[in-house]
């Protein structure tokens, strides 16, 4: 029997015609996943360029906070307000002090000055989230937790992270502030804007009395001194920055002539040869996960970015208030 042939419509040749191979659809997927490859950097680029803004703007309030207060007082806030040795008494400090110039009043009413920081009555405030003192790029801006160390070894109160500390200095060589030694044998130039303040007994037995800093005590310039920058670690996380607690450095940081303490890792920092107490120094070192640098406001209000590379003398200078150093910083 004789087969018949059918005809093909034109359609039918026409549908085949515009159809995909596999191997079309394979070089189409290929094309998409290299050009995702390609904009993905790009995306990412951008967010973290907007969140290193956001934290510019951040540290630009902060600022705004400070003069503000600066106004109302006549003096930048203290660091940190601790009578006796380094364990305390504790009580209020800077982020805490300035919460009414941040649009926090209603947070600072909460916080009785009078009592302890370490209160259990004044912890609601000190577990609240602060925005501002968030950096958008900080992983752990959400935590709530026990910081690793305490008065008299106390380690049970939580606190709010935070990404900021202010600057107290320059370190002494033992790595404590300088709130806690005579003032003989401590340089009365090292003290930077936002120092730790109170009646301070030193090692001899002898109260020293350290206030509040006004403008005018800022002779090394206001535009070249540190008055907070970022603060972050990726190891050791109870090291890292609790906006609201006072007791020595969780915020508050300082400046020695070593680049370990810019690393963001406070247990690299501890491991890397260094001169004198690695883990004193870690523990009041900066630190960001934005590439291009620490950003700091000044104490004239500006925010700049400092590299990990800078030369550290350069960096000490600039932690500073009275130091008579010559700096070059642009």
């Amino acid at each position: 029997m004789k087969s018949v042939k059918v005809p093909r419509s034109p359609d039918m040749i026409r549908k085949q015609t515009n159809a995909f191979t596999l191997v079309e659809l394979l070089v189409v997927v290929a094309i998409i996943g290299v050009l995702i490859a390609l904009l993905l950097p790009a995306v990412q680029a951008a967010r973290e360029a907007a969140r290193r803004a956001q934290c510019a703007s951040n540290l630009k309030q902060i600022g705004i906070g400070l003069h503000s207060y600066l106004s109302a007082i006549r003096t930048f806030p203290p660091g940190g307000i601790t009578v006796g040795d380094w364990r305390g008494p504790n009580y209020t400090n800077w982020a805490i002090s300035i919460l009414p110039y941040i649009e926090q009043q209603s947070l600072y009413d909460r916080y009785d000055m009078k009592l302890q920081n370490e209160d259990p009555r004044n912890l609601p405030v000190c577990q609240t989230r602060v925005d501002l003192y968030c950096c958008p790029s900080d992983p752990n801006v959400d935590n709530v937790d026990v910081p690793d160390s305490g008065p008299a070894g106390d380690r049970q109160m939580k606190y709010r992270r935070g990404s900021y500390r202010c600057n107290t200095g320059r370190l002494k060589p033992d790595g404590y502030f300088d709130t806690h030694f005579n003032s003989t044998f401590m340089p009365m130039g090292w003290r930077g804007p936002l120092h730790v303040v109170g009646d301070a007994v030193d090692f001899n037995g002898k109260t020293v009395r350290w206030r509040c800093e006004s403008i005018d005590k800022i002779t090394d310039g206001a535009s070249n001194t540190f008055a907070v920058g970022e603060q972050l670690t990726l190891t050791n996380q109870s090291r890292s920055t609790y906006w609201a607690y006072t007791y020595t450095s969780y915020n508050k940081s300082a400046a020695i002539p070593e680049s370990r303490i810019l690393l963001a890792d406070y247990v690299r920092c501890v491991l890397t040869p260094g001169t004198f107490h690695r883990d004193n120094y870690c523990k009041r070192g900066w630190g960001t996960l934005h590439p291009g640098g620490i950003q700091f406001v000044m104490c004239d209000g500006a925010v700049r970015s400092v590299d990990t590379g800078i030369d550290m003398e350069l960096f000490c200078a600039l932690a500073t208030i009275a130091g008579n150093e010559v700096t070059d910083f642009e």
